[in-house]
């Protein structure tokens, strides 16, 4: 998902000019509770409490800092220590656009996944390595091709995605930093790599192909490898999954092991109470894959940390939750239950580490404009959120 918030009405029109939509229902949450005294740490592979910490490295590099108990400490630790299990990293195929910003350095490039990749292995966690076959931001809106591959005939691009999804592979086997598990590509409601690989009028066939280009690079990895990533594919919002999945797999892809979602309250039409693991089960059911949220959020907060606008707007609400740190995770717990209840496989976090510091993007924003959705206060504290990793949910 790409975060800035000229995005959102794009995204709006394409989920409901899909099928499927429905009319948007509050979810009907349970009794509040506290977080648990004492927590419950989860295996990676029973059940995925994930986090996506692409933005860690360049967060701190501006002089963002992270604290329990009003003390500074590793974030991974941080996560670490409170349940998460699973780090999601972004990479993009050539980010140089990151150096004016950054004195040279290119964040979400290979170099700095590879620095993530090892603080998150380095502390026991599980690997989501995320490739957005893209120079900068692929989602529902975006998926434009590397400079690199600019032009390139379908067949010749077939071949790009499957020689690049091999080489990151390799080389990350090569400083022992495989990834458990791996996306080909982010939120391709649409396609990917367009123009070519754009789904128009229904036409799956050009995307599929890429699809199965990153797969056959995975699965010949694998053959050889200690650790063999599970492969997920990704669609935004659950509207769309049932037709989205229907797509590919219609057009011949069929080899992967995860379905992956992004779930926003504020753009789903799937929210009512019980609603998101009825259409995890059917999903399930209908495809026989693992279903997982790869993406979600909830503000913890009304309030601004700098000049750079929030994202989550203060004018929308979900019946039962407010903006507050109590409201962050009883949304968030509520929300994981329904996954273990629907048979899902896991829940991912974007970004609850986005904290305001220097950092600049190329849409001209310095801090963060999802600092009110983080796990972390406007002083770097960490919230009660975080917790809802440990929660000792009903299996």
């Amino acid at each position: 998902m790409k975060k800035h918030f000229f995005i959102y009405p794009v995204l709006l029109f394409l989920m409901l000019a899909l099928p499927g939509c429905t009319q948007n229902n509050p979810l009907n949450p349970v009794v509040p509770t506290p977080a648990p005294s004492g927590k419950v740490i989860y295996n990676w592979d029973k059940f995925v409490m994930g986090a996506d910490l692409s933005y860690t490295n360049e967060v701190e590099d501006n002089g963002g800092a992270f604290k329990d108990s009003s003390v500074v400490k590793d974030p991974f630790l941080i996560f670490k220590n409170r349940g998460c299990n699973l780090v999601r990293v972004r990479l993009w195929y050539d980010p140089k656009w990151e150096a004016s910003l950054n004195n040279g350095a290119l964040y979400s490039g290979l170099q700095d996944v590879e620095k993530t990749i090892q603080r998150a292995k380095a502390l026991g966690m599980a690997v989501n390595l995320d490739l957005h076959y893209s120079d900068t931001w692929a989602d529902p809106a975006t998926q434009k091709t590397p400079a690199a591959w600019a032009g390139l005939a379908l067949t010749t691009l077939n071949d790009s995605v499957y020689q690049y999804t091999l080489r990151v592979l390799n080389e990350l086997k090569s400083k022992n930093l495989i990834p458990e598990m791996i996306q080909i590509g982010n939120e391709t409601n649409s396609g990917m790599l367009w123009d070519q690989g754009k789904v128009v009028n229904n036409n799956w066939t050009a995307f599929a192909a890429l699809l199965n280009s990153g797969i056959k690079a995975v699965r010949d990895f694998s053959a050889t490898a200690t650790i063999k990533p599970q492969i997920i594919l990704h669609v935004a919002q659950f509207q769309n999954a049932d037709y989205w999945t229907s797509g590919v797999t219609g057009a011949g892809v069929t080899d992967f092991d995860v379905l992956g979602v992004s779930h926003y309250f504020n753009y789903s039409t799937t929210n009512a109470a019980g609603q998101i693991s009825g259409v995890i089960t059917a999903l399930k059911s209908k495809f026989k894959k693992k279903v997982m949220i790869v993406e979600t959020a909830f503000p913890w907060t009304t309030q601004d940390a700098d000049n750079y606008r929030n994202i989550f707007p203060t004018s929308t609400t979900l019946s039962g939750y407010d903006f507050s740190p109590d409201g962050q995770y009883n949304y968030m717990r509520d929300l994981t239950q329904q996954v273990i209840d629907g048979g899902g496989s896991g829940i991912m976090y974007w970004e609850p580490e986005w904290i305001t510091s220097r950092l600049k993007d190329q849409f001209g924003g310095t801090g963060s404009s999802w600092d009110n959705a983080t796990f972390f206060d406007f002083a770097g504290n960490t919230l009660k959120g975080i917790n809802y990793m440990n929660y000792p949910y009903k299996f």
